[in-house]
């Protein structure tokens, strides 16, 4: 990286000027950066006289440029010190609450979800912090298991003032948490990293919600208040693909040929990793008819609590009392799979797991082999 001083004339109305008042000059610090040689840039918040005419303006741009050299000077001892491996105090010194907003935001595009979900955390750390900024030197391990103990309080909820959180959804977040350090470690703005030395929250074993084939079909002759929506929904449920993965679905990814049929070819938006996932004839008319290529399969499709109400009262129309979401979609596909005896690792494949134990979760959920066992008790006669 480069980094040069820059300056930038900044022109006055010619009714100033005739007050007296002169241009000046700002002074910025530009950054060159990559193989490209990017830019950025940094306002230094000093300014030089354009035309300096009295001794008093001389002086200040003399004393100015003298301050914004040294200013450069120290970025690049900065620069340097953390090729070498060291680094900067001044690094230390950063906020790291706008550290994880940023870094919250760079989720933004890969899933509005998961974005929220680091926006929750945003919102109870400053809960837990007391609106006060806090350093990144300062989140050390008592940091740490002070906020494990406030997630677990009655006071922790950033939505509703006074409830405790769910045990899982403070898992969650805390591992949130962790995964901002952990970043904030690569990035070297941390001396250590003290997430390695706090255990995480223990989980809960809870209820993953599913239907059944039973209650698929029954859904799928309701009418649903956004078409679009249900449309959606029974596609997932039939390909096991995330709310972020079918929202994002072009017509293009949809791939046929001969011998294997169909199939999509994507990146998933959580793990990023490429996939090519076989897909049924079933799944593809439920897509209906094929657009332009970089048209969305599923367009005008938004993450909301309004969807999600229009999803459960058109769940509830089929007489099914059970509390869905989107996910439970592909909750419904991983347990039809397992059900209709498809092994795990096939399942983990299709599901795009990085690890089979993730996929034991649905084993848990539906067991072939214990429904059957139990059916194979003879009737006693009584």
């Amino acid at each position: 990286m480069k980094v040069y001083l820059f300056k930038r004339s900044g022109k006055i109305s010619q009714e100033k000027e005739a007050q007296g008042k002169q241009n000046k000059t700002s002074l910025y610090l530009v950054y060159y950066f990559g193989p490209k040689e990017k830019r950025e840039y940094e306002f230094l918040g000093l300014y030089l006289f354009e035309k300096a005419k009295t001794q008093l303006q001389k002086n200040h741009n003399k004393e100015t440029m003298q301050l914004a050299e040294s200013i450069k000077a120290k970025k690049v001892l900065e620069i340097q010190s953390s090729k070498h491996g060291f680094r900067s105090s001044s690094m230390y010194k950063f906020s790291f609450l706008d550290f994880f907003k940023k870094q919250a935001g760079i989720r933004w595009e890969a899933s509005q979800s998961n974005y929220e979900k680091w926006m929750t955390v945003y919102k109870i750390l400053l809960k837990y912090t007391k609106g006060n900024d806090v350093t990144m030197e300062a989140v050390d391990e008592d940091f740490l298991e002070g906020f494990k103990e406030f997630l677990l309080s009655d006071n922790a909820s950033a939505r509703f003032p006074g409830k405790k959180l769910g045990r899982n959804s403070s898992v969650s977040y805390f591992n949130i948490l962790k995964t901002a350090l952990n970043e904030a470690f690569r990035a070297k703005m941390l001396r250590e990293n003290p997430s390695l030395r706090v255990k995480c929250i223990p989980g809960e074993d809870t209820h993953r919600e599913y239907l059944t084939l039973e209650e698929l079909q029954k859904i799928a002759k309701k009418p649903c208040e956004n078409p679009k929506l249900k449309e959606a929904f029974l596609f997932s449920a039939l390909t096991g693909l995330r709310w972020s993965d079918v929202t994002s679905l072009i017509w293009e990814q949809i791939k046929y040929n001969e011998m294997d049929g169909w199939s999509i070819q994507f990146t998933q938006k959580k793990t990023k990793k490429a996939e090519i996932l076989p897909i049924s004839e079933q799944a593809i008319k439920i897509a209906g008819i094929k657009g332009e290529d970089d048209k969305l399969i599923f367009p005008d499709l938004n993450y909301s609590a309004y969807n999600n109400k229009m999803l459960q009262e058109w769940v509830n129309k089929a007489g099914i009392n059970k509390k869905i979401t989107f996910h439970c979609a592909r909750h419904s596909f991983a347990t039809l799979q397992l059900s209709m005896d498809t092994d795990i690792y096939t399942v983990s494949k299709l599901l795009g797991h990085r690890h089979l134990r993730t996929t034991e979760i649905y084993a848990k959920v539906i067991d072939r082999k214990k429904i059957d066992a139990a059916r194979r008790i003879p009737e006693i006669n009584l």
